[in-house]
């Protein structure tokens, strides 16, 4: 690259762009005119592009969603073991379904929704199991 091809420094004046030469000159830029594509012409990009092919309407297969489980015990803003303990369930039994190795069964699905419901409630019907009934006097 020649110095006289070298550009010092580019400015914009009036909403055009220069660049000053090393010889103090300024020559205006032609800057291509940035136009939004069309809805096809995003679609062709797309198509022309290994790397980023166009969104399907269908949902990807190979990725899993979260389990309900761990949402929930990220609501409550406990950790797995706190969660376990609290609602009395095996933390293996949390862990296995937060990792998607095993589905909760019907009833599980369902105290999972109470709990996601109303935690203090689960919470407080636990802990008057936990008591002993007063026998009558």
């Amino acid at each position: 690259m020649s110095k006289k091809d070298t550009i010092v420094r580019a400015v914009k004046r009036n909403g055009n762009l220069y660049r000053e030469m090393p010889d103090g000159t300024e020559v205006e830029m032609l800057i291509p005119s940035c136009q939004p594509m069309t809805e096809e012409e995003v679609h062709a990009a797309a198509l022309r592009d290994p790397d980023n092919p166009p969104r399907s309407s269908y949902a990807p297969g190979r990725l899993k969603s979260r389990p309900r489980v761990f949402i929930i015990r990220r609501a409550l803003k406990l950790t797995l073991e706190e969660f376990a303990d609290k609602f009395q369930i095996p933390v293996g039994t949390v862990r296995d379904w937060e990792q998607g190795r095993i589905e909760p069964d019907q009833a599980a699905k369902a105290y999972l929704k109470v709990i996601a419901h109303n935690p203090d409630l689960v919470l407080e019907a636990l802990g008057a199991s936990a008591r002993a009934p007063h026998a009558a006097e």
